[in-house]
């Protein structure tokens, strides 16, 4: 079993506390020891990683992920009806771009095809495609057409409770994780969507019946009021964006903040509001940024007031909001949503690891947890932003491999 030790480090241990000098062994897959200020890790058979003051930490998890959506840092996608063929390329390709980005996990908010994930799921499991541990989601079904999903890959969109529970048993059977539904429309699909109600109440609760049923999570895009609040009703587990949630909603939130996850995607405001010319965006979305944001900056900070688990993740895989820029949410839960370092980091890496489902070996630098780490140049719970620029992550490993090798390594 292969041994690493991490020496002249400081440790950021995704707990939320201040980074501590130490040492870390791992041994296989998982973290075997943590040692605090001059105390040794034996290293007999070990190979020496030399920190030199580097920081190391869980490695985070975007927790809305859309890497079916074409367009990465580096690579710019404008076409939106993409054949099946190539997109299933774009998508293991911007998986890839996710990891090397120090994203070890992603949880889905929404494929672009209804097996795409699965099947890019079990090839990176497999060992034979990098990525990062994917929690696989259905298309975002909506009571019509999904917004978005190229026609040749959209499934039937039946109506009634009997139809939504053959779809989520059908969802089960693919090995789907989490399936996400339009419980409300968005402004950026009609004008004032984001106040229309999709789905009926019965449907919806045939949706939780049946997910529970069959051993699925529930994920839904809930701009309006009433969304989240029918989300919450029937067993929804992560609840994107929220944008107009009352005290009612608020409340709601607030009962189930052991059960549920909120994530925002404060990213895809920003990036509307900030994007380059050149991309043409119309008025009325720029405007939306501006109103989202605004939305964002006084609904997060009373749900962290309440103790309820949000998120970064931004919705990334737009062309002016391309995939890679991930990082950048950690800085916007700082600078807008009043966080501070520490608790940004926090969310994307012990919380990730709750919204994965790990919540017992998954997003802490702790013995007998999983290694997925990152060693950073600098210290990132003073400055979140140097997590958005590839040079500083010196190391990513995942499951206790490396998927970066950091550069200063010798035998033991």
């Amino acid at each position: 079993m292969a041994r690493i030790l991490f020496t002249d480090i400081a440790i950021f241990d995704g707990s939320g506390a201040p980074p501590f000098p130490g040492e870390v062994l791992v041994e296989g897959n998982r973290i075997r020891v943590v040692a605090r200020g001059f105390e040794q890790i034996a290293r007999h058979g070990a190979e020496i990683v030399e920190g030199r003051g580097a920081t190391l930490m869980p490695g985070m998890v975007e927790a809305h992920a859309h890497l079916s959506w074409s367009s990465a840092f580096d690579r710019v996608v404008m076409d939106k009806d993409l054949p099946p063929e190539e997109h299933l390329l774009i998508t293991a390709r911007n998986a890839r771009i996710t990891l090397d980005h120090g994203f070890t996990s992603a949880y889905s908010a929404g494929s672009l095809g209804m097996r795409f994930e699965v099947a890019l799921r079990n090839e990176i499991d497999g060992g034979w495609l990098p990525g990062p541990r994917l929690k696989a989601s259905s298309m975002e079904r909506a009571p019509n057409q999904a917004f978005g999903i190229p026609k040749g890959h959209d499934a039937e969109h039946g109506r009634g409770p009997d139809a939504m529970r053959d779809f989520i048993k059908s969802c089960a059977a693919m090995g789907i994780d989490s399936v996400k539904l339009l419980l409300s429309g968005d402004d950026n699909f009609t004008p004032n969507g984001s106040q229309d109600i999709t789905y009926a109440e019965d449907e919806v609760r045939a949706a939780g019946e049946a997910a529970r049923e069959h051993g699925v999570w529930l994920a839904c895009h809930a701009q309006a009021a009433e969304a989240v609040k029918l989300g919450l009703r029937h067993g929804f587990r992560v609840l994107y964006h929220c944008s107009y949630a009352d005290d009612a909603a608020l409340d709601g939130l607030e009962a189930k903040k052991a059960e549920i996850f909120v994530a925002p995607a404060i990213g895809l405001a920003y990036a509307a509001i900030h994007a380059d010319p050149s991309f043409g965006l119309p008025d009325a979305l720029v405007a939306r940024g501006h109103k989202i944001m605004g939305l964002q900056k006084a609904l997060v900070p009373e749900l962290r007031r309440r103790g309820v688990r949000v998120l970064p993740g931004g919705d990334y895989g737009f062309p002016h909001n391309p995939i890679g820029r991930n990082a950048r949410d950690l800085e916007l839960f700082v600078t807008e949503l009043g966080y501070t370092p520490a608790e940004a980091l926090m969310a994307a890496t012990k919380w990730g690891g709750e919204i994965m489902g790990m919540g017992g070996e998954l997003g802490l630098v702790k013995e007998g947890w999983l290694a997925d780490l990152l060693l950073v140049k600098g210290d990132p719970t003073a400055d979140v932003r140097l997590l958005q620029d590839r040079a500083n992550l010196l190391m990513i490993m995942k499951d206790g491999a490396y998927h970066k090798r950091p550069p200063l390594t010798a035998a033991a």
